[in-house]
């Protein structure tokens, strides 16, 4: 991997296991998903890193652009203000399937977008995704959380497919699991390969900000729907988060998250298989998937095109729903999918999972219950879509335990 600039490892991301971060003060009936091919339920899900209380920048790095937030906090249940908001494009080479390609892109750009924007504020919370974070939901006989400390990392050797010394290691008791059986409990599992932490945190350091908090981006995206749409609890939901090169998707039940899992199709699967099929430059690609005319290009072979990968990636959420269904021994319909992430900008997606699921779509909207100064709101239109995580991750704070 080509790094710009010297690499070193930030002294507070530590390789003991990480502690599981708390509720947020603000009381909410969601809980952010954790179980990677396995239910489960989970409220929070940040892995606290060091710190003291503070508000923290919500940096989002994704594939094709960094997304940035920043809240402020109006106090006594007020609920939050939009004090920045920016997304810087990144080139197609400076981080590939979530793996830093060339830090010194990424630096260059990190250190932009806090210029052009003048934010203030160095201390961040960013986000893993993709098959770099494994989740699983582990059942063990009951014990005290300091024998549990004691044999988690033997406990996780059974189930995480890495070698254990090259994961950072959390995990988070299920308190009142009804599906642990007497005796027992549940506990949630999440490791991260410690090089993809070492890659985010070392280029978060090289531009002079402060990792403060390493959350999973899915449940920074739960966290963004808790604050926006607690009045749309009940029933059955999915927020699904489409990606550059990763779809998540997490399927909710009256406000509870019942299922998480990541995929490995996005936006650029769409723009590459425009590209291999049409002989297309990437840039002739983008602007097909976007609905643009592209000259030469029937836009009936487009859109077959589409549909082919609309319907892949259609397979994959039915086959989350189907295990939901099989797991709650339940046929519940899915009642509502709320869309967020570049990918989701694919021109008809909303009609055609519609139909596939005969649910209602709609793109989550990140500022719906934050308020929003005049100064900033020309950008919302663009940015909306994108801006879940950060969003998300900036509702963090440091020293939540």
């Amino acid at each position: 991997m080509r790094r710009g600039g010297g690499r070193r490892r930030p002294q507070e991301v530590r390789e003991r296991p990480l502690r599981a971060g708390r509720e947020r003060a603000r009381a909410s009936p969601v809980r952010a998903a954790a179980a990677g091919d396995f239910p489960a339920t989970r409220r929070g899900g940040a892995w606290m890193l060091f710190g003291r209380s503070k508000e923290l920048v919500g940096l989002d790095i994704g594939d094709s652009s960094i997304k940035v937030a920043e809240l402020r906090d109006l106090g006594r249940n007020r609920g939050y203000e939009i004090q920045s908001l920016a997304t810087e494009p990144l080139p197609q080479e400076a981080i590939v399937d979530g793996t830093v390609m060339d830090a010194g892109l990424v630096v260059d750009t990190l250190r932009r977008i806090w210029s052009k924007n003048k934010i203030r504020n160095t201390k961040v919370a960013t986000a893993l995704s993709g098959h770099s974070v494994i989740i699983r939901r582990i059942n063990l006989p009951l014990m005290s959380e300091s024998e549990l400390a004691e044999q988690i990392r033997w406990e996780a050797e059974q189930y995480i497919p890495f070698n254990i010394d090259e994961v950072s290691l959390d995990y988070h008791i299920l308190e009142g699991s009804s599906l642990a059986g007497e005796g027992n409990m549940d506990v949630i599992l999440v490791a991260a390969r410690k090089e993809r932490i070492d890659d985010y945190t070392s280029v978060i350091s090289q531009a002079g900000l402060e990792p403060a908090v390493v959350d999973v981006a899915t449940f920074a995206a739960l966290n963004c729907f808790e604050v926006n749409y607690q009045e749309e609890m009940p029933g059955t939901a999915a927020l699904i988060d489409i990606g550059a090169s990763v779809t998540s998707i997490a399927v909710l039940h009256n406000g509870m998250s019942v299922f998480w899992r990541d995929f490995s199709i996005g936006g650029n699967q769409y723009t590459d298989t425009l590209q291999r099929e049409l002989n297309l430059s990437r840039e002739q690609a983008e602007a097909a998937k976007k609905g643009e005319s592209v000259e030469g290009v029937p836009r009936e072979q487009v859109d077959a095109i589409l549909a082919s990968v609309n319907e892949e990636l259609c397979q994959e959420i039915q086959r989350t729903v189907d295990f939901v269904k099989a797991f709650a021994s339940s046929e519940a319909p899915l009642e509502a999918i709320y869309l967020t992430g570049g990918g989701s900008r694919l021109p008809g997606l909303g009609d055609v999972l519609s139909q596939q699921f005969g649910a209602r779509v709609e793109p989550l909207d990140p500022f719906r219950q934050i308020r929003v100064p005049a100064r900033l709101e020309r950008q919302l239109a663009d940015v909306a879509p994108d801006s879940a995580v950060a969003v998300g991750l900036a509702l963090r704070k440091v020293g939540d335990r």
